[in-house]
């Protein structure tokens, strides 16, 4: 009996696809799998609904700050804002110290 070539040759790369995929052990029932399957989708809900949220709390925040910004700019803080040339209080500052700077 003699074979060819080609045929010698397929076998090798089918026994090589063999190798490469492992043993078929691995594979797991197919309520497992689908178990598995339906977590996966559970976690993509529950982080979609984080996700949003999250874009939430990020838009209250940016309206609350720009609420600030504008009430920080308002002209009855101005003077408060407005140090150009008078001298700075450091807090941390001993007040023996404040006295000679």
């Amino acid at each position: 009996m003699t074979h060819s070539p080609t045929s010698s040759v397929g076998l090798v790369l089918l026994l090589i696809g063999y190798a490469v995929a492992g043993p078929e052990s691995d594979l797991q029932p197919r309520a497992v799998r689908s178990s598995a399957c339906q977590e996966h989708t559970n976690l993509h809900h529950r982080m979609d609904v984080v996700e949003k949220k999250v874009e939430d709390t990020v838009e209250k925040l940016e309206v609350e700050l720009a609420a600030l910004l504008d009430a920080i700019e308002n002209p009855m803080w101005r003077p408060l804002l407005d140090n150009i040339g008078k001298t700075h209080v450091d807090i941390l500052e001993e007040p023996v110290q404040r006295g000679q700077s």
